[in-house]
């Protein structure tokens, strides 16, 4: 009962083609192909049976995400939205070059979380340096950029030169970091990478929050540990009860994870009461079994597994 890979990261937007052109033209995301939001199969799964709904899977380097639109949308992202809500979920995308990165994202206008530009974090929190903005929607993003011997050796050496390289995690906020981590490793087998208590100015500056201070856990699948999972845990400011978010809301993102043995799982959970957001296994148009859960913070998970 092992989650073996973090498959990709499924974003609701309010204009898929809107959202699939910032996506290509500003972070050089490339369309690989048609998503399953109009499958009936996905839409039970997913609990909006007929929805009208499409989506498109997107690839930078080796990392795949998922933008999906329904008609009508939902609600957009709630304006005002910090960096310590709980419906705040990122993709950090790895940068060879920092400045070039940023330019690249100030010259498209998106709407910075960060404060002052690029911050330089201490090496207690591994001496990155990063910037947060949102995508036209809302949605936060991250920019990194690994010094050497920090991070996964396939950022250190990429067999490619370009601007944008992938993104080497998802990071979702969490009211408490020591039950949150407790459910991703007691029940979907994850593995703790790393475990670090950020604050300070550079930290301060790249939420965006004054006084801030995180838990930020590391979490690696079981097979691949790129991408992964990090729970940002804020001590201050204190994090707020989860959003009633429905699928269709633009805020509302998804995990698609790989597990072994979902058939096995699926009943597991239950018994352990987790919130189970679909009544039963489905079958997939691709002929994959999907199950949706929650997580104890309300971020909404798909579970991928092999056909019952």
């Amino acid at each position: 009962m092992t989650v073996s890979r973090l498959l990709r990261v499924s974003l609701t937007v309010s204009d898929l083609e809107w959202a699939e052109a910032f996506y290509r033209d500003t972070l050089d995301f490339v369309r690989v192909g048609d998503g399953m939001a109009d499958d009936p199969a996905w839409q039970r799964v997913m609990g909006v049976e007929g929805a009208a709904a499409r989506s498109v899977i997107m690839r930078l380097g080796a990392q795949e995400i998922e933008l999906v639109a329904f008609d009508p949308p939902g609600r957009p992202y709630p304006a005002g939205s910090t960096a310590y809500d709980p419906w705040f979920q990122h993709l950090a995308i790895v940068v060879r070059d920092m400045g070039a990165a940023w330019t690249r994202v100030l010259q498209a206008n998106m709407a910075p979380i960060s404060i002052d530009g690029p911050q330089l974090l201490p090496p207690n929190t591994g001496s990155v340096t990063a910037f947060k903005f949102r995508d036209p929607d809302g949605h936060p993003l991250e920019l990194i950029a690994f010094p050497a011997g920090v991070g996964n050796p396939v950022w250190q050496h990429p067999a490619t030169d370009a601007l944008f390289l992938g993104y080497d995690h998802s990071a979702i906020v969490v009211r408490d970091a020591a039950r949150s981590t407790a459910f991703y490793m007691g029940l979907l087998g994850f593995r703790e990478m790393a475990h670090s208590l950020n604050s300070g100015i550079g930290q301060e500056q790249l939420d965006g929050t004054p006084g801030d201070v995180v838990d930020v856990v590391a979490l690696a699948p079981g097979v691949e540990t790129t991408p992964h999972v990090e729970l940002l845990g804020y001590r201050v400011p204190s994090v707020a009860a989860p959003m009633d978010l429905s699928v269709r809301d633009v805020a509302s993102a998804r995990l698609v994870l790989q597990v072994d043995a979902l058939a096995t799982l699926a009943p597991a959970l239950r018994e352990r009461g987790v919130p189970l957001l679909s009544n039963s296994v489905v079958r997939l148009r691709d002929g994959q079994a999907a199950l949706q859960v929650s997580d104890p913070d309300g971020h909404r998970l798909l579970l991928i597994g092999s056909p019952v």
